[in-house]
Parts: C-alpha cells; sequence; structure tokens
C-alpha cells in the first residue's frame, strides 16, 4: 500500500480522519484515564508487568495504550497510517517518555507486507478496533498474524458482522465522509435520533427527559476509550 494515499482518500470520502478525533481526545486526557487504559490492559493480557516483553500497538490513535505498556515496562514500537494520529502518539511519548528509546513511533499501514515485514516479531501484538477499518480485514489479518512470536499473544477487535444493519451503517459512514459540513451535521442529527430518538422519547413519557442519554454519557466518560471510532 502506497502511504502517501492518506490526504487523497481523506479529500475523496474514502477515509475517515481518526487522527482529528484523537487530537480532540489529547485535550481532555487526564492522569485518570492513563491509570484507566492501564488498568485495562493489565486486566487483559492478565499480567501486572510488561518487563522485557515487546510490544507492538497496530494503528496506535491517540498512543494511550502504548504508553499503558511503556509504563507497565513494555518495549513499545507504535505505528499508524493516519499522520494526525502519529503525532498524537508521538506528543504521548513526548509528555511521558521524551527521548525514550524503548518506545519507537512510526507511520505506517497494516497492509504494508514490506513494511510490516522490516518490524521483526514481538510478544505481544495488540490491534483494538483497527484491523475492520483497513479495507481489507482479512489481509490485515494474515499480515498481522506472523508478526507474533512463538508463545507469544496477539489481541484484535473487529466490527461483528450484523447483515443488513452493518450494510446500512457502511452506507451512513461513506454519506458522511463525502458530505461538507452542513451535510455531516445533518448525517449525525439523523443517526444519532435513529439511535437515541426511542429510549428518549420512553424517558420523556416515564418524566425521566434524557436520564438514559445522561446515564450512557457518564459511563462513557468512566471508560477506558477503547480505538474504535
Amino acid at each position: 500500500m502506497n502511504r502517501d494515499n492518506h490526504a487523497q482518500e481523506l479529500r475523496t470520502g474514502q477515509r475517515f480522519a481518526f487522527g482529528e478525533n484523537w487530537a480532540r481526545f489529547l485535550k481532555m486526557l487526564n492522569e485518570e484515564r492513563v491509570l484507566q487504559a492501564r488498568q485495562s490492559l493489565v486486566d487483559m493480557i492478565g499480567m501486572a508487568r510488561l518487563d522485557g516483553k515487546t510490544f507492538l500497538d497496530i494503528s496506535s490513535g491517540s498512543g494511550l495504550f502504548s504508553l499503558a505498556a511503556r509504563q507497565l515496562g513494555g518495549r513499545v514500537h507504535s505505528f499508524d497510517y493516519d499522520p494526525q494520529s502519529v503525532a498524537c502518539t508521538e506528543e504521548l511519548r513526548r509528555r511521558y517518555f521524551d527521548g525514550d528509546i524503548n518506545w519507537k513511533v512510526e507511520r505506517g499501514s497494516a497492509l504494508d507486507a514490506e513494511y510490516l515485514q522490516s518490524l521483526g516479531q514481538f510478544d505481544i501484538v495488540y490491534s483494538w478496533g483497527v484491523l475492520h477499518h483497513t479495507g481489507d480485514m482479512w489481509q490485515a489479518l494474515e499480515l498481522v498474524a506472523p508478526l507474533v512470536k512463538p508463545g507469544g499473544r496477539l489481541y484484535i477487535a473487529l466490527y461483528n458482522n450484523q447483515g443488513r444493519a452493518s450494510i446500512a451503517w457502511k452506507k451512513v459512514k461513506q454519506i458522511y465522509n463525502r458530505a461538507n459540513r452542513p451535510g455531516r451535521i445533518i448525517v449525525v442529527a439523523v443517526a444519532f435520533l435513529r439511535l437515541w430518538g426511542p429510549t428518549i422519547l420512553r424517558d420523556a413519557l416515564k418524566g425521566r427527559p434524557f436520564a438514559s442519554w445522561k446515564n450512557y454519557q457518564s459511563t462513557a466518560r468512566g471508560m477506558s476509550p477503547w480505538r474504535d471510532d
């Protein structure tokens, strides 16, 4: 894959600007969220420390889980296809591990076979909510799996296929990516009403307008921000 196609893909509406989201996220990042991310990683891998372990973060997004892995003692390699996401990860490294030789940040693609082969193998390969966004999920999985050392671990999260619902939401995302700013506002408003309209109406009839939405917002703020935007 030509890594220089990113800007063109954004212009033509083929790709979502994930990096812009992560840049906004970093402005709200605090120590509580860093602690939550670190604990969620510990819970997932079942190890309190990663000393002596190598950790590959495929499509690092904000860099939060790369940071968590480095704080746990792992030697971290982070890469992302989105230049702004790379910049976000670099910013977190600067804030917490400035000049650290045990945390490498690069731009790369999960579909670039030559680049992936150059990385070697890792004790832990982590790609959470990412590979289905590449445009060729199965190819990405084939390329990523060999990066795990014998006896190592691969952690991934992927969208499940919900049939017609998945097809419909894919179309909504395509329309959003190709729309101008007013058009995107309309798409978001319609999607919000589709997802939350019935619930908000039920809450209103119970005399508790927006109760479920407020509860969702409160819960979301306290959760680790898994990278699946």
